[in-house]
């Protein structure tokens, strides 16, 4: 978990953050149709630890379980699903239909800030095809229209240059820099982005 963010902290009527909290305990897709995703279940431990454990997959995601194993992996899933019940965070994976997980959608929501953080990978053999950057902008769509969300607040590593290329892209302004805890307590410097709602459909138009 990085400290520090989100950066921008409005605080919103009890109203608007109990609204919030009930979108995100009643979600079960990311996005629809064919592409959506769905959420990651405890008998998808196996598979999500096999997805996961490409380092072309974990390397760049401090947010992940250390050591990452099946055991680990699955405690990650069960505590998202807690968070869905707290309504505060949700899990997605993709699979191709026959168990085999492509992709996964990690969002962390702050309900009393109506903000939200997207993390995710995909396996690599969706890289390259432009699916990173199209999935990542109609995520950000789908948490400011279904999560009623305000903000979202991003982070990523020194070295991770695509998804920086991706943020600036995308029109998040850059926040500064903030410290991450990984799991295992290790840290690490992390860049910070954000994007209000305003800011995000006067740029992505629908």
């Amino acid at each position: 978990m990085a400290e520090g963010i989100p950066v921008t902290r409005i605080e919103i009527p009890a109203s608007r953050i109990a609204a919030i909290r009930e979108a995100v305990r009643t979600t079960t897709h990311l996005g629809a149709g064919a592409e959506a995703s769905r959420l990651a279940r405890a008998e998808d431990a196996p598979a999500f630890f096999t997805f996961l454990s490409d380092p072309a997959v974990h390397a760049p995601i401090y947010s992940l379980p250390r050591p990452l194993t099946e055991a680990n992996v699955l405690a990650f899933i069960e505590d998202h699903m807690a968070q869905r019940e707290a309504g505060e965070g949700l899990l997605f994976v993709r699979d191709n239909g026959e168990g085999r997980i492509l992709g996964y959608s990690d969002i962390q929501v702050w309900p009393h800030w109506a903000a939200g953080e997207l993390g995710g990978a995909l396996h690599p053999s969706q890289h390259r095809q432009g699916r990173g950057t199209r999935g990542a902008a109609e995520s950000f769509t789908w948490m400011f229209e279904a999560l009623h969300l305000d903000l979202i607040c991003e982070t990523a590593s020194h070295e991770n240059i695509a998804t920086q290329r991706m943020l600036d892209g995308l029109g998040f302004a850059r926040k500064g820099e903030v410290e991450s805890t990984r799991s295992d307590g290790t840290t690490r410097a992390s860049l910070v982005w954000e994007i209000t709602r305003d800011d995000w459909f006067r740029l992505h138009p629908a």
